[in-house]
């Protein structure tokens, strides 16, 4: 993912407990989310369902997420245990 030079990073979230299925905290202004899964490989849903260890869109580990779609709606969850996620905020 290639950031625009007129981009403002807005923060920095990492998630540490995903064994159930946990939205983000996303500052005011937000427009874009940079989300790297690290230890393990997590799946999202953003269509109101929340996602299972086995159902939904995966992101592999050493893969990122580029998102900018409902952030009140988007959720994780670890599809093995220990599974971290990092996200970056932007505007």
């Amino acid at each position: 993912m290639g950031l625009k030079s007129t981009t403002i990073c807005l923060g920095y979230q990492q998630i540490t407990s995903l064994s159930s299925a946990t939205g983000l905290t996303v500052p005011q202004g937000t427009t874009l989310a940079l989300i790297v899964p690290e230890t393990n490989n997590v799946r999202w849903r953003d269509d109101g369902t929340a996602p299972t260890a086995s159902v939904g869109m995966p992101i592999y580990l050493g893969a990122s997420l580029s998102y900018d779609g409902d952030f009140n709606r988007i959720k994780f969850i670890e599809t093995t245990a220990s599974a971290k996620l990092n996200i970056s905020y932007y505007a």
